[in-house]
């Protein structure tokens, strides 16, 4: 059964019809804000500032990869959604990591 409901996630343009340039750009700046603002906390504790900001380069170098790597279109935009997440998700965790300690 083919579920071809417009208003669910899963059937978004984003994540069918999207080449991955989009999600490249958009991890780009992510990736730069989420550099920056760790790097900000370095002088309070840079051994998490530091590996956080290589965490998430490493993590868009792996976008990359996968936008030219991956061949099945859907698979590619769902790995490349997930990475964004899981870029972000780094970010937050390294942030608490630096606050709370």
């Amino acid at each position: 059964m083919v579920d071809d409901d417009p208003t669910k996630v899963r059937n978004q343009p984003a994540l069918t019809t999207s080449r991955g340039l989009e999600w490249l750009v958009i991890g780009g700046i992510s990736a730069v804000l989420c550099v920056g603002v760790l790097l900000l906390q370095a002088p309070t504790d840079p051994l998490v500032a530091v590996g956080g900001s290589v965490v998430v380069a490493a993590l868009f170098v792996a976008m990359i990869v996968v936008r030219y790597a991956v061949t099945p279109l859907r698979r590619r935009l769902g790995l490349l959604a997930a990475l964004l997440g899981v870029m972000l998700v780094v970010t937050i965790a390294a942030l608490l990591v630096v606050l709370l300690a």
